[in-house]
C-alpha cells in the first residue's frame, strides 16, 4: 500500500484540482510527516508517476506572477477506483510492524546490565519527549481540526504512550531477566 499515492489521490478527491505546491503545501500544513510514513519532497515525483499512470491526470497550467508555470491535477475515474481500493486496504488491515528494538533486545547481551538499562531509558526518556511534543501539537493543533482529524492525533497519542508503558515494563523486568538469561520474562 502506497501512502503517498492514497493522500495524493485523497486530496484530490477532497480538495479538486490542484498543482503540486498546493497538494504539498497542505501536506505540511496537516503536518502528514508526522503521522505517516510520507516525506512532503516525494510528492512532486510520485505525480508524474501518477500521471502517466492515468489515476490523475493534468488539466491545466498556472502561472502567477513571476512564478513558474504549475500543473494542475485531477483525480481520474480510474483514480477514483485506485482511491476505494487503497482506502479498503488500509482500513482492513491491521498490521503492526515489527519493531528493530525487539531483535536488538534479543542480542543485548554483550552490552552489559548497565548499558542495556541506559539505552532504555534513554529511548523511554525519548518517547516520553515525543509524547510531550505531540501534546503541544494537538492543543495548538485543535482549534483547527475537523472531521475525523481528531482521532488521528488520539492515535498517534495513545502508540506512544503504549511504548512508554513497554518501556516501562522492560526496565522493571530487566533486572531479573539480566540475572537469570534462562529465566523466561513474564509479560
Amino acid at each position: 500500500m502506497s501512502s503517498v499515492r492514497l493522500y495524493i489521490l485523497g486530496a484530490l478527491a477532497e480538495h479538486g484540482p490542484m498543482h503540486g505546491h498546493q497538494i504539498r503545501r497542505e501536506a505540511q500544513t496537516n503536518r502528514t510527516e508526522l503521522w505517516t510514513d510520507i516525506k512532503v519532497g516525494s510528492l512532486y515525483a510520485a505525480l508524474g508517476r501518477m500521471a502517466d499512470e492515468g489515476i490523475i491526470e493534468a488539466v491545466r497550467t498556472e502561472r502567477a506572477g513571476n512564478m513558474p508555470a504549475r500543473t494542475v491535477y485531477a483525480i481520474t475515474d480510474t483514480g477514483r477506483q485506485e482511491l476505494a481500493v487503497l482506502r479498503g486496504d488500509a482500513l482492513r488491515e491491521v498490521h503492526l510492524r515489527p519493531d528493530p528494538v525487539d531483535l536488538a533486545l534479543q542480542y543485548s547481551a554483550a552490552l552489559g546490565n548497565d548499558a542495556l538499562i541506559a539505552a532504555f531509558t534513554n529511548r523511554r526518556a525519548a518517547l516520553r519527549a515525543q509524547l510531550d511534543t505531540w501534546h503541544l501539537l494537538h492543543a495548538e493543533a485543535l482549534p483547527h481540526l475537523r472531521g475525523t482529524e481528531p482521532l488521528s492525533f488520539a492515535h498517534t497519542i495513545m502508540r506512544l504512550e503504549a511504548e512508554i508503558a513497554w518501556h516501562d515494563h522492560v526496565l522493571a523486568e530487566l533486572p531479573s531477566a539480566l540475572a537469570s538469561p534462562d529465566r523466561e520474562t513474564p509479560l
